[in-house]
């Protein structure tokens, strides 16, 4: 299916139908929909009498194979974690030496060579074989280095789907070698009808704290952690006053990019009202009182070297190698904003 939002989005990718790229990247902000997309148009590449729209029937036996999961053409590649349901689990797997492992968050070069092993013999239905990979960024070096040989040399009828959030994460190499489309981010009216028509309570300012990505801000709303989310929202609104090491101890259920996210929006909320922006907090509306004192007590400079802080750490988001001890820098970081400066 498509979301409401996606109509447009739709049509540009119909109009690449007939003369149809070896390698499309979709790219955009997180949480608009870019890998629903990707799949929904795989299955319209699939389907063997497609609607008008070039939407797929849904109904013919290639549509239902790839309901399925096990059409023979079709190829999706992603992080273990993001098996079974596309999100974060808790599942563990077995080393071989019977200890417990995470399921990976990275797209690892096994997985680069079994992609790379099935788009080498011919289609078993003699029509396109279109290849899901997301999120592009997640491959690593020398994974993405084996991807751009095949994208240099494309297989017979195979259409590469690429999907990235982090466009500035991959390759200048792969990027030349795909068409680029940008998808678009929806209206906030578009979102916020969409989000209440999923029982979301509060679609506004969850909506804000996400960015104006809907399917952000419905994950955040049905996400266990909310409750500590909102917890350290509230702690970082008494600015000098955080106590980071007894935060950092709270906050060990939550993911690091979760913890960094948040302090990302927070930081950009302050550093635009020291800069005078007169719009107001775009991510955390609710709590402008806050965010006015926090800023009153800062700076424009401090918080651009912090903001660029968190860049640099959520470069290494997904493998840090203490978690625990990077929320406690990161936090006793945010509370240094706040100290007098020597004069």
């Amino acid at each position: 299916m498509l979301y409401p939002w996606q109509t447009e989005d739709w049509r540009q990718l119909m109009a690449l139908r007939d003369r149809l790229p070896h390698a499309l990247l979709l790219h955009g902000q997180q949480g608009i929909g870019k890998r629903d997309l990707a799949l929904h148009f795989a299955q319209a590449l699939l389907c063997d009498t497609p609607l008008a729209d070039g939407q797929p029937c849904g109904t013919c036996a290639a549509c239902h194979w790839f309901g399925q999961g096990n059409h023979p053409d079709f190829t999706v590649v992603r992080p273990e974690a993001m098996e079974g349901g596309d999100a974060d689990t808790d599942a563990k797997a077995d080393d071989g030496g019977g200890k417990k492992k995470a399921p990976s968050k990275i797209i690892r070069m096994e997985q680069v060579r079994a992609l790379i092993e099935a788009v080498g013999i011919g289609t078993h239905r003699s029509g396109l074989r279109p290849v899901v990979v997301y999120p592009l960024d997640a491959l690593q070096h020398e994974g993405a280095n084996a991807l751009l040989k095949t994208l240099e040399e494309p297989p017979p009828a195979t259409v590469f789907l690429l999907v990235t959030d982090r466009i500035d994460r991959i390759l200048p190499t792969i990027l030349s070698r795909c068409r680029q489309v940008a998808l678009r981010r929806p209206s906030q009216q578009a979102a916020l009808e969409w989000l209440k028509a999923q029982g979301v309570a509060d679609a506004p300012a969850q909506l804000a704290q996400a960015g104006g990505a809907p399917l952000t801000a419905l994950h955040a709303a049905e996400a266990e952690e909310l409750p500590l989310q909102r917890w350290l929202v509230g702690q970082l609104a008494t600015g000098p006053s955080l106590d980071a090491l007894a935060a950092a101890e709270q906050l060990q259920k939550l993911p690091v990019p979760s913890v960094l996210g948040i302090l990302q929006r927070w930081t950009y909320d302050l550093l635009a009202l020291c800069l005078g922006g007169e719009a107001g907090a775009r991510y955390f509306p609710g709590e402008m009182a806050a965010l006015r004192r926090c800023a009153g007590a800062t700076d424009a400079h401090r918080l651009q070297a912090f903001a660029a802080r968190l860049v640099q750490h959520r470069r290494h988001e997904q493998h840090p190698l203490a978690a625990r001890l990077v929320m406690e820098a990161v936090l006793m970081d945010y509370r240094h904003l706040f100290q007098r400066q020597p004069a």
